[in-house]
């Protein structure tokens, strides 16, 4: 049965828009073509439901934030499930050598890695499965998917082209599924269509053991029967399938630990000719088992006494073997676990503490696994990072160690000597404690959404009767952070949203990068690092030059804007500096605020300035500009048109008023060619090279000297381009002398009186 793969795929919807962007098509669309014999299409049992998301644009892979993530729930009884992935564009050319990766993930978002650099250690990660393509169509078909949380993430390599992703999903379910019950054999026959089972697994099943009994083909025996159980999930998948054939042998398979608490799908397939039936009963046959567990009783009566001790680590009273075996006798099966309840803390948005719900140390035999469930199926658990430590006292295993696994959908039963960390349907997390490392610590990135365990259990390789009655205490610390060490000294963790989905990335400064900001390969050294923050804030003494001359042409506001934007320019990069180069006078989301708003309306008052327009209209529109830029960086702070908007229409203004004085005067405006050689043409030139660099030359490798020509550029255009005063007119001139000693000085420019 084909689970995952690649191939061809068909001709998907092209979505137009206004500029004609590049289009990644995903359709999950119907099964494809059925083979000779296999009758899918006209099989009554199966539906199909369809959903789909808004397109989103694809950017270069700099961060997890630059990755664009789907979030899909696919529904349970699914049977087929199948990704259509194109490239196109809405309108105009084809799309050439334009490189797409797609990441596929169940439970979680998948971790990716394309700039290869490392991870923290003691990080477990599974590679992801991906699907490059460039503009040739392609498709990915997952037969009887996990249902649950599927996601989907594509990025960019280094490209200018402007690429959308939109994902509609199709999926092909089954509403007819015989149920599989416990011991009861369920007669089924086989002709062209497949059989779908289901059995459900109830907590703390310790085994499954699935059979076909009676196999026999057209009254023949043999058993021609392919079963495939269990679910695919990626990027590992773990399905079993089982092949039966042999008439002598009998059709079984044996699922140890199975995943606790759900349905697990069975797909009977026939494997002889397409109007050959077989006939056969499957018998489905649980193995459970008693878990051994702090009574609540005891903590809801325990005395005062009782809670200190707790509270110092003393543990109460643990059942004995003897106990055990008494106990076991009187019904219920024989005991496979210790239970310790674990208190689940919500700290924050994806931030939980796991605790031991009455004690501090988690009590670890040989006789049988201890075991910690971590609840982590609440939807909103995957987008963070689950964190495991543990620690022993290094005199308590002297001899022995203390091997550990921690898994999902069900523990770890049974440990053996080759330490294998496996259920049926899931590749675990192993670690293990003994004399020379008592401290062992495991960082799981992005959890799959479900119930994790932790299992522990003390081994004697050496001696194994030195096991028999020793006991030891094992501190954990098992937290979910949406941040490792909140990406460091030189990374900013962020908080990212999906509709209604968040999860968490690290943003890395100076040339770290990583999964938490530890790969130090292209760093900058601390020198490196003193000079970026001082090019990026002395830069802005540069202002002190249009500052200076606005005050001496009587230009106070516009002086007064420009001392406001050196000031927060200078404390927002002294603030966005990483590591040990870094001051914060406020918040720094205020300090981004206060400098992005500065640089729009020094543009804006510098071409409002240079039009002369009347005093009144002139301070007008300073305020309405204002408005319109606080209200536009509110909405959104790094679009572009914030701030190149209300810039073109200030020079909409300027030219209108310009070549309203050319035509009144009847010569050209500004008349002076001196003005226009020593003052305009270079402040022009100094504002477009500012702005090329700007938009094009800017990069994060860059940034720092880049950004500082960009300071002085635009600090260097307003002062060329702020106008002169009027000519044969002082800046305050005296109209009249009144009796009272008092004088009314009138401003023939700006129009302001003012008494002296």
């Amino acid at each position: 049965m084909r689970r995952a793969g690649t191939g061809t795929g068909g001709a998907a919807v092209a979505v137009p828009v206004a500029v004609p962007p590049l289009l990644l098509l995903l359709l999950l669309a119907r099964s494809p073509p059925a083979a000779a014999g296999d009758g899918k299409k006209s099989d009554a049992r199966l539906v199909s439901e369809q959903f789909s998301q808004a397109p989103q644009k694809l950017a270069f892979y700099s961060w997890y934030g630059s990755a664009r993530l789907f979030h899909f729930r696919v529904p349970t009884d699914t049977v087929l499930l199948r990704w259509l992935l194109q490239v196109s564009r809405g309108s105009g050319p084809t799309c050439t050598n334009v490189e797409i990766t797609v990441y596929f993930r169940y439970g979680a978002p998948p971790i990716i890695n394309p700039l290869g650099t490392s991870f923290p250690d003691n990080t477990s990660v599974q590679p992801s499965f991906l699907l490059k393509m460039l503009h040739s169509n392609a498709s990915v078909n997952i037969s009887h998917p996990a249902p649950g949380d599927w996601f989907v993430a594509a990025h960019l390599p280094p490209s200018s082209h402007k690429i959308e992703v939109k994902p509609d999903m199709l999926v092909v379910r089954v509403v007819e599924v015989s149920i599989l019950e416990p011991d009861v054999p369920l007669p089924q026959t086989l002709l062209s269509h497949p059989s779908y089972l289901k059995v459900f697994v109830p907590e703390y099943t310790q085994e499954l053991r699935l059979e076909l009994q009676g196999c026999a083909s057209n009254g023949s025996l043999g058993c021609p029967v392919r079963l495939t159980v269990g679910s695919a999930t990626l990027p590992g998948n773990f399905q079993k399938v089982l092949t039966c054939s042999s008439p002598t042998q009998a059709c079984r398979l044996l699922l140890p630990s199975p995943p606790w608490d759900r349905w697990l799908q069975v797909t009977a397939k026939s494997l002889a000719g397409p109007r050959v039936s077989v006939a056969f009963s499957a018998v489905a046959a649980l193995t459970a088992c008693r878990p051994w567990s702090v009574n609540f009783q005891h903590l809801l009566q325990s005395s005062p006494n009782q809670s200190s001790n707790t509270s110092t680590g003393l543990l109460p009273p643990t059942p004995s073997y003897q106990d055990l075996d008494r106990r076991s006798s009187m019904g219920g099966g024989p005991f496979c676990l210790r239970s310790f309840p674990v208190l689940r803390e919500d700290v924050d948005v994806v931030s939980v503490r796991f605790q031991p719900l009455d004690r501090v140390s988690v009590l670890v035999q040989s006789d049988m696994p201890s075991v910690m469930r971590l609840n982590l199926n609440t939807g909103m658990d995957s987008g963070g990072s689950l964190t495991i430590s543990m620690r022993v006292n290094k005199t308590a295993i002297t001899n022995t160690s203390v091997v550990a696994c921690v898994t999902a959908a069900s523990p770890l039963l049974s440990f053996n000597a080759s330490l294998s960390c496996t259920t049926a349907f899931f590749q675990g997390h192993p670690l293990s404690l003994s004399a020379s490392s008592p401290m062992a610590n495991l960082i799981i990135p992005y959890p799959e959404t479900d119930n994790w365990y932790l299992s522990l259990q003390l081994m004697c390789p050496e001696r194994p009767e030195e096991c028999e009655q020793a006991s030891v205490l094992v501190e954990t610390t098992l937290y979910l952070v949406p941040c490792l060490n909140d990406c460091g000294p030189y990374g900013q963790c962020l908080l990212l949203r999906r509709h209604g989905y968040l999860y968490a990335g690290c943003s890395c400064k100076a040339g770290w990068r990583g999964w938490s900001c530890t790969d130090n390969s292209t760093a900058q050294t601390a020198a490196q690092q003193k000079a970026a923050a001082l090019l990026l804030t002395l830069s802005n003494l540069m202002f002190l030059a249009p500052i200076a001359i606005s005050v001496h042409r009587s230009l106070l506001v516009e002086a007064s804007v420009y001392a406001y934007t050196m000031f927060f320019s200078t404390f927002y990069h002294a603030c966005d500096q990483p590591g040990e180069a870094v001051l914060c006078i406020l918040n720094y989301d205020t300090l981004q605020y206060c400098d992005f708003l500065g640089s729009g309306v020094s543009i804006w008052v510098t071409v409002l300035c240079m039009a002369r327009l009347k005093a009144a209209l002139k301070y007008v529109l300073f305020l309405l500009g204002a408005l319109v830029f606080a209200m536009s960086l509110q909405l959104d702070r790094r679009a572009a048109w914030n701030t190149m908007g209300p810039c073109l229409f200030a020079i909409v203004v300027m030219v209108t008023m310009w070549v309203y004085r050319c035509g009144r005067r009847r010569h050209c405006y500004p008349p002076s060619w001196q003005r226009w050689v020593f003052y305009l043409l270079p402040g022009i030139s100094m504002a477009a090279v500012a702005i090329t660099i700007y938009t094009s030359m800017m990069t994060s490798d860059n940034y720092y000297y880049t950004h500082s020509i960009w300071h002085m550029l635009l600090a260097g255009s307003a002062a060329f381009l702020l106008p002169p005063r009027e000519q044969h007119t002082k800046p305050w001139a005296c109209s009249q002398k009144l009796t009272c000693h008092y004088e009314i000085c009138k401003n023939h420019r700006d129009e302001l009186y003012t008494v002296t």
